[in-house]
């Protein structure tokens, strides 16, 4: 594997990848609103409104734009119920903040996330 040079310094990027069992079939209704109400958390600004699409071979995925990038959201409820949030900023956000939002929300059985 090649080793990752920060080929552009004084460009603020923060990613995010959240992980989780949530207790219940996330439909395209919450995937919508958990967007929304990340883009507040994150004190993000929305460019446009959350979207979503279904695969019947790999469930739900959505998107939000934000003026400083967005964020993208998986769902599968087989071959087990689990979700995946891929967070990629050019400002700062509290991650903490962002763990705390995705545990409550989705009232995980376990959450696991990794920043780079």
């Amino acid at each position: 594997m090649l080793d990752f040079k920060d080929l552009a310094p004084a460009i603020t990027r923060q990613r995010m990848v959240v992980e989780g069992y949530p207790t219940f079939v996330i439909t395209d209704e919450h995937i919508k609103d958990y967007l929304s109400r990340l883009s507040v958390v994150t004190d993000m600004v929305t460019l446009i409104e959350p979207v979503t699409h279904v695969s019947e071979l790999y469930g739900w995925a959505g998107w939000v734009h934000w003026e400083t990038s967005g964020a993208h959201f998986y769902s599968w409820e087989r071959p087990l119920s689990f979700f995946s949030v891929d967070i990629y900023t050019c400002k700062p956000f509290d991650p903490q903040a962002v763990l705390d939002f995705t545990r409550e929300y989705f009232r995980t059985t376990e959450l696991v996330a990794k920043e780079f």
